[in-house]
């Protein structure tokens, strides 16, 4: 293990910053962690140790990218900030198993990179910092894209980590748990206060840890048709199914047809989305597709 000071302390990180002369951008999200110890437990979370992969996203000045460095056998980080590219360079010289994309994550071909940087079949942890403004479609690209990776830890705004792990019948609950909860089995493993970031954020954080399933949890005709399907139930979260359900498919179905394909699945039709089940919702999609096909 190295034994440099830790780039997440207070002291450390102002030193860094000043010496680079380099500015937070409101725009890319900029938070840094300045406490080591949460870092070391993400890490811990995430299951890292000598024989695996990580890959980071947003590594900022290279305070969780250093954990990573010390535990893992290589870690390849995307840094979206080309700023930041000459502060990484040096923050981890100490390092030789890491190497820093200058590129946007949503941009980037992941697989590739993990073909050229990790041996075939290495477990492999993604792990990150995202930033709050970008945290659903970053982690909505990750899982659709299927990537061979073991699991997903990241630190994201706790009410959107709140979300993605949430059951049904919870305020909490909705499409974007659904969409999640299809590709990873979803947990929040810690939470984090606003003090532990430079600068510090409006809202608290936690980390939120997906385990990728290697099927989904429910089997679905057409996945578009699904994840549409289930969006529209929850369109105006305290109308009905039969209200939300209606406006979907205004112009495709007709009301009695609606009425008559939820009482086919046993599925009242004064129910909310908030109330069904993955499973539920997975019988209904289908039930819908079919009915659709069928006019």
């Amino acid at each position: 293990m190295n034994n440099q000071k830790a780039i997440a302390t207070p002291t450390r990180t102002k030193e860094i910053l000043e010496q680079y002369g380099f500015s937070f951008k409101k725009s890319l999200g900029q938070n840094f962690l300045i406490d080591a110890n949460i870092l070391e437990n993400i890490v811990r979370y995430a299951g890292v140790d000598e024989r695996s992969g990580a890959i980071e996203i947003g590594p900022g000045i290279g305070a969780l990218t250093e954990q990573l460095a010390r535990h893992a056998g290589r870690v390849v980080a995307f840094e979206i900030d080309q700023r930041l590219v000459p502060i990484l360079e040096e923050t981890l010289s100490p390092y030789d198993n890491v190497s820093v994309i200058n590129k946007d994550i949503l941009e980037a071909d992941v697989h590739e990179v993990i073909k050229t940087n990790f041996e075939p079949g290495q477990s492999l942890k993604m792990v990150a910092n995202l930033p709050y403004y970008i945290t659903t479609p970053i982690l909505m690209k990750l899982l659709m894209e299927r990537l061979p990776v073991d699991n997903i830890t990241v630190m994201i705004q706790k009410e959107v980590a709140d979300r993605m792990a949430a059951s049904p019948n919870t305020k909490s609950y909705g499409s974007l748990s659904i969409a999640v909860q299809y590709y990873t089995e979803a947990k929040v493993v810690m939470n984090v206060p606003k003090t532990v970031f430079m600068p510090q954020p409006n809202v608290d954080s936690a980390v939120l840890q997906l385990v990728l399933r290697d099927v989904p949890p429910v089997q679905v005709t057409d996945e578009d048709f699904f994840f549409s399907t289930v969006q529209a139930t929850f369109g105006q979260r305290r109308k009905t199914l039969m209200n939300n359900l209606s406006r979907h498919f205004k112009g495709e179905l007709e009301k009695d047809q609606i009425r008559e394909t939820l009482a086919n699945i046993g599925i009242e039709p004064s129910r909310r989305g908030e109330s069904l089940t993955m499973e539920e919702f997975a019988v209904l999609a289908n039930a819908f597709y079919e009915k659709q096909k069928a006019v």
